[in-house]
């Protein structure tokens, strides 16, 4: 049976997702992200936020 979650929730769960399976695929963010997206069934501009969250982590290192 699914659970119904918060919006807000599944992209808290889908960043851990992404952070969690950047150390094991460093270089395939973009693959991530569209993965995590199809995952937690994120809209478009969620997915963008996401993108927009890691490629600026990414840029402060």
């Amino acid at each position: 049976m699914t659970t119904i979650m918060p919006q807000s929730e599944l992209v808290r769960k889908a960043a851990a997702y992404i952070e969690e399976h950047r150390k094991e695929y460093p270089k395939n963010l973009n693959k991530l992200l569209d993965k995590a997206g199809m995952r937690f069934n994120l809209s478009p501009k969620e997915a963008e936020m996401l993108k927009d969250f890691f490629k600026q982590s990414e840029s402060d290192h």
